[in-house]
C-alpha cells in the first residue's frame, strides 16, 4: 500500500473568541440541567437519567475549559507581547 501524501499544506488554525465560546457552552449545559431537574422524576420513571447527568457533567467540564482557554489565551498574549517587544529596534546610545 503506497503512503498518502498530502497535496497542499494544511490551513491555519482560525483563532477566534475561544474564552466566551467555551463560557457560552458551559452556560447553556448548566441551563440545560437546570430546565430538566423539575422532571428528574419523570426521567427516572423511564430510565433516562443520563440525560440530566449528562447535562451536568458537560457544565462541569466546561468549567474545566473555561479555566484552560482563560490559560492559554493569557500565554498567546504573553507571547504576542514578548514577540513585539523582540522585534523593536534597540535606538543605542543617545548622544
Amino acid at each position: 500500500m503506497a503512503k498518502w501524501t498530502a497535496k497542499h499544506e494544511a490551513p491555519e488554525p482560525l483563532e477566534g473568541p475561544v474564552v466566551a465560546t467555551v463560557t457560552g457552552g458551559t452556560i447553556l449545559w448548566f441551563a440545560l440541567f437546570l430546565v430538566q431537574l423539575p422532571f428528574y422524576g419523570w426521567f427516572a420513571d423511564r430510565g433516562q437519567l443520563w440525560w440530566v447527568w449528562t447535562c451536568a457533567a458537560g457544565g462541569f467540564l466546561g468549567l474545566i475549559g473555561i479555566w484552560y482557554v482563560r490559560g492559554r489565551d493569557a500565554a498567546l498574549k504573553r507571547h504576542a507581547a514578548e514577540q513585539a517587544e523582540q522585534a523593536e529596534p534597540d535606538p543605542g546610545p543617545q548622544p
